[in-house]
């Protein structure tokens, strides 16, 4: 994904949508942070949000829960460690 500061949108707003309009997606700056990221309407939410990084996809390695060690406590050993000290 580019990254272009804001005034670069503002001068050449019409060529940056076509751009965008045509499947690009691009990050506007202000100041030297992102203030914005412009994407074509029809992009998936999940992509949205993965692009800004507001969630990661799922990793494709299951875990094996069978080497995990089990918990030897019992219930009100739990709930006390839970509760901390309320």
């Amino acid at each position: 994904m580019e990254t272009i500061p804001h005034r670069e949108l503002r001068n050449n707003s019409s060529a940056i949508l076509a751009r965008v309009a045509n499947g690009e997606s691009i990050a506007v700056t202000n100041h030297g942070e992102i203030a914005a990221i412009l994407m074509p309407p029809g992009t998936p939410i999940i992509e949205r949000l993965e692009r800004a990084g507001s969630v990661r996809s799922a990793r494709a390695e299951r875990t094996d829960f069978t080497q995990l060690r089990r918990a030897m406590a019992d219930s009100a050993q739990i709930l006390a460690d839970l509760r901390g000290d309320r």
